[in-house]
């Protein structure tokens, strides 16, 4: 038994939050691109790496999809509803903040 259920179960839920992961990202991704343009997006786009924690969670159910999630939120209360711009939130995921 994994955290109170069976392996079985548990690599499920593993399997179920990382297609809901891809979905997520795939949309947010699209949602992006219509609103920066993909040209933008590869001119603008940085050099910045993932951390060690994003890359664990894929091991943890649900955590990638909760982790897209946040970024939609950090892009709508943040940037969007503060006169941001789509393109000034793309360009503060990708680059290092230095």
């Amino acid at each position: 038994m994994i955290a109170g259920m069976n392996e079985q179960d548990f690599v499920a839920y593993i399997i179920f939050g990382l297609i809901l992961n891809f979905l997520f990202s795939i949309l947010f991704g699209i949602y992006l691109s219509k609103n920066v343009g993909m040209q933008e997006m590869i001119e603008s786009k940085g050099d910045k790496k993932q951390s060690l924690l994003v890359s664990l969670s894929l091991f943890i159910p649900f955590a990638k999809m909760l982790i897209t999630l946040y970024r939609v939120m950090i892009l709508q209360i943040y940037f969007l509803n503060k006169g941001y711009t789509h393109k000034e939130f793309w360009i503060y995921m990708t680059h290092n903040r230095s």
